[in-house]
Formats: C-alpha cells, structure tokens, sequence
C-alpha cells in the first residue's frame, strides 16, 4: 500500500500514466485477500464494541489471519513491481523510494502515539477519541488500560520502546527494497525481506487498535458504542483508492 500510495505522487510523462496506473490498479487488486481479512477482523471488533467487551480470542485469531494474508502480499505482488521498475526511469525510481520511506514514517506517526502523553499526540485511535466527545475521565481510563495492555505485550527489552527498534524488519526492508529498486536491474522476487516488513506493518497496527478498542468498549456510553461500532464498519466498507 504504500508503493500503491507513492506511485501517485510521482512525476510521470503523459506516456507513462496508462502504463503506471494500469500497475497500481494491479497492485491494489493483489492485496485484497488481506483487505478481506482486515474486514473480518474490523467486523470482529465493531461487534465487540457495539455489545460493550471485545473478545480477545476472535480478534487475535482474526488479526493472524491479517497476517497471514498480509505476508503473502510481497510474492503476489513481485511481478508488478518489476514491470514498474521498467516503466519508470532511474530519477522516478530514487523519488518512489523516497516517497515510500516519507509514507513509511507517517505510518509510523499514525501507529504509535495513542499510549502517550503530550500535546502533539496523533494517530488513528485518537481520530476515534476526538469523534466520541469522550470526558476526561474516560478519556484516562482508556489510555491506562490500553497502555497497560501494550506493557504487558512487549519483550522484555529495554530498547522496545525504541521505534527504529521496534519496526526493525520493515526498515530492513525499506534498505533493501530502497538499495535494489534504485538500481538499474531490479528483480523483486528475490527480495526476501518483504513478507517480514509486510506481516509486522499487519500486526502492529492491526493489534494496537483491538487493544484501544478493548480498553475503550466497557468505558463508553450505549450511544458511543453504537457510533464507533458504526464507524468502524463504514471504515471497512471504505474502497481503497
């Protein structure tokens, strides 16, 4: 996804933007068996919320089926990504790669600070915060439970709170994605790194916003449970673009 979301930031010649865009379309259609599992899971959860306790059972075995499909996105994909290598020249290469780093770290952005003090907080999970109008009060009792529900999930290594430590294999893979894909011959199936990269992206996400959700269901109104719930399937039925 964030190859499909860099291509469109690219600056292609008019004889190039068929053939790109005819790629992208192909990349997208490639990741919808994880887009499907996504949708289970997000059903799972918007379930739990709506009924007020969200079962961590169905969602962990849910988000290892996101996994799982998530891993198997980097071999179905590899032969677009080669006949993209070939449609775009060697500047148009190094600008993708940096473009995906660029969405890389917004990902990162989006994905991390929930359990976080400080003013300059942002993420998706808080997106759902600022749209129930929670009270303070509920506010802090949903941040403590999920932060103590992320502790609690964590190795036991000091350096886990470090991000560069903790999305290690997907920045082993934007090295070495970025490194090949700039060069002059570029062969993606021989890429060993992108399951990993892609399997972790899955899972962190996906599980960070399950917990949030599990700390957040027994907190809410009937009402915001209803239009979280409600929010969450719309989120899913969403067609990626």
């Amino acid at each position: 996804m964030l190859i499909a979301m860099s291509i469109r930031d690219l600056d292609l010649s008019p004889d190039q933007k068929a053939t790109v865009e005819k790629i992208r379309t192909d990349l997208i259609a490639k990741m919808e068996p994880a887009r499907a599992a996504g949708k289970d899971l997000t059903s799972t959860l918007a379930d739990g919320v709506a009924g007020g306790a969200v079962d961590r059972a169905k969602a962990d075995a849910a988000i290892d089926k996101l996994v799982a499909a998530a891993q198997g996105i980097h071999d179905a994909t590899a032969d677009a990504m080669n006949q993209l290598h070939a449609a775009l020249n060697a500047t148009q290469r190094a600008a993708l790669v940096a473009k995906v780093q660029e969405h890389f770290e917004k990902w990162k952005e989006a994905n991390g600070h929930e359990d976080q003090d400080g003013p300059n907080r942002s993420g998706h999970l808080l997106a759902f915060a600022k749209d129930l109008n929670l009270s303070q009060d509920q506010a802090q009792k949903i941040k403590a439970a999920f932060r103590d529900m992320i502790k609690a999930s964590a190795p036991a290594n000091p350096q886990a709170n470090v991000q560069d430590h903790q999305h290690k294999e997907v920045a082993d893979h934007m090295q070495a994605f970025g490194a090949a894909f700039k060069a002059d011959t570029f062969d993606a199936h021989t890429l060993s790194t992108g399951n990993a990269a892609n399997g972790h992206m899955a899972r962190w996400g996906a599980t960070r916003r399950a917990r949030w959700l599990e700390a957040a269901a027994p907190v809410l109104t009937p009402d915001q449970r209803a239009k979280l719930a409600q929010s969450l399937r719309d989120r899913a039925n969403r067609q990626p673009s």
